[in-house]
């Protein structure tokens, strides 16, 4: 038993060298350092950990085993509920979620469940690889073709779950490469989009999964197609990918950016390497509205590209929705917030170009719905910020092409898919629907854990 109150330090590039790299900037645990970590677990009766994760991932058995230095055997038993535990290790916000309910965060920090959980995928891609992963030609499902609608998060795991009990699995992608959000949204120094997202694509495909790209159900296809070409059942998992914005003077502007115009061409189209013809500016100063974890991904790549970057955010930093560990991350690397602040205009030049953003100060009043303290204007307090990019990142909402262009696909209020809770079934016999495309936007481990919902689902419909 290991005794002390602190995580194991995760090895990291310095932040000055950091910020002009896109390279991982977290470096992975040793062997030393997961053995060490994972002496912390308590092994706790109720296990609290689980309970906390959206697919009840066997934590303390996989912690014991890499406790006792078997790795191999702490990585299937990840890979028995969790089908992507490389990619959960780097970007699930634990804190809120295993790590939040952990004993040892009472009185100190909660075991580094993700940090243990990257270690033993990292190891057994060293170690073992996809080399030897064989197609599944046996299961109950064998024979049973069944259409994945979105390969991010939620459609990978539902993906991986049916193939594994030998379902005819094809996976249906509108953009050029498969992994949704994994690869358009979230930044090479966070995820590796080659060395982890490929390697598991990659995994899933040698298993028999079939990924077809460049399709997009709703107007190259329909549901009802997919359907009536013999596919028995269909999962939806298209996330809910469009962007918003403040609808204030100046947002049609040259050099203002929806922050996943701006992340998904540098993620999925590697604007950030010279040898790639991606269409992008290089800044000399961004502002960034917003301050959640995508703010953060926006702000931290255009530092990368160059930029001197600025957050500007209407509340304070304790209502900050992004992930303490992001913040961190961007204040180090030299990223400066302006906090009760809120953009009132953006301003152009002679060629309608950003050139300024006007902002207005704010104080924190009464809360509101959400349960934050509303923020309020201070009148005559306006400034303004010299700057030739700006780029919103207020969030995103739903998507509703396939629902508009599907008969008997019903709506919720706010544009998502109707579902029912337990099983992820639509109002349509067959067809089933998670993650963001449902619940609005929310985080990986969340989609994965519809996914999983829906393919056990899937699986007790088609055995009828």
């Amino acid at each position: 038993m290991n005794n002390q109150m602190n995580k194991t330090p995760m090895p990291s590039q310095e932040p000055d060298v950091r910020n002009k790299n896109f390279d991982e900037v977290a470096l992975g645990y040793t062997e030393e350092d997961a053995l060490n970590e994972a002496a912390r677990c308590l092994n706790c009766k109720n296990h609290p950990c689980v309970d906390g994760c959206p697919v009840n991932g066997r934590i303390p058995e996989f912690i014991a085993k890499v406790a006792e230095g078997k790795f191999e055997e702490a990585y299937e038993i990840l890979t028995s509920t969790n089908s992507l535990p490389a990619i959960c290790g780097r970007v699930c916000p634990q804190e809120n979620q295993c790590e939040g309910n952990c004993v040892r965060g009472i009185k100190g920090e909660p075991v580094g469940v993700g940090r243990l959980e990257r270690f033993v995928a990292d190891r057994h891609k060293a170690d073992v690889g996809n080399d030897s992963v064989e197609a599944v030609t046996e299961g109950p499902g064998r024979g049973i073709r069944v259409a994945i609608v979105g390969s991010g998060p939620a459609g990978l795991t539902c993906a991986g779950d049916l193939i594994n009990l030998g379902y005819d699995v094809t996976v249906f992608e509108g953009l050029h490469k498969p992994g949704g959000v994994l690869v358009y949204g979230i930044p090479e120094f966070r995820l590796p989009k080659d060395e982890i997202v490929a390697y598991e694509v990659e995994t899933l495909r040698k298993k028999g999964v079939k990924f077809v790209c460049d399709v997009l159900i709703g107007k190259s296809l329909y549901v009802q197609d997919l359907l009536d070409d013999g596919y028995k059942a269909v999962f939806i998992g298209t996330g809910a990918g469009l962007p918003m914005f403040m609808n204030i003077e100046g947002e049609n502007l040259v050099g203002v950016y929806s922050a996943n115009e701006y992340l998904t061409r540098i993620n999925l189209m590697k604007a950030y390497l010279d040898e790639y013809d991606t269409p992008i500016k290089k800044h000399d100063k961004v502002v960034i509205v917003g301050a959640g974890n995508v703010a953060m991904d926006a702000a931290r790549c255009a530092k990368r590209m160059g930029a001197e970057v600025h957050v500007v955010y209407r509340r304070g930093r304790e209502e900050m929705p992004a992930r303490a560990e992001e913040i961190e991350h961007a204040e180090e690397e030299g990223i400066e917030f302006h906090l009760l602040n809120n953009p009132v205009r953006i301003l152009g030049d002679e060629k309608n170009r950003v050139s300024k953003i006007e902002c207005i100060k704010m104080e924190l009043g009464e809360p509101d719905a959400s349960g934050r303290r509303r923020p309020v204007e201070i009148p005559g307090s306006e400034y303004t910020i010299d700057t030739d990019a700006v780029i919103m990142a207020l969030g995103t909402k739903l998507n509703s092409l396939i629902c508009n262009t599907t008969e008997g696909l019903e709506q919720t209020q706010k544009g998502g898919i109707q579902v029912d809770e337990e099983t992820g079934a639509t109002s349509i016999p067959g067809v089933y629907a998670g993650g963001d495309a449902v619940t609005g936007a929310a985080t990986v481990i969340k989609a994965m854990g519809a996914g999983k919902k829906a393919a056990a689902a899937m699986h007790e419909y088609l055995q009828k």
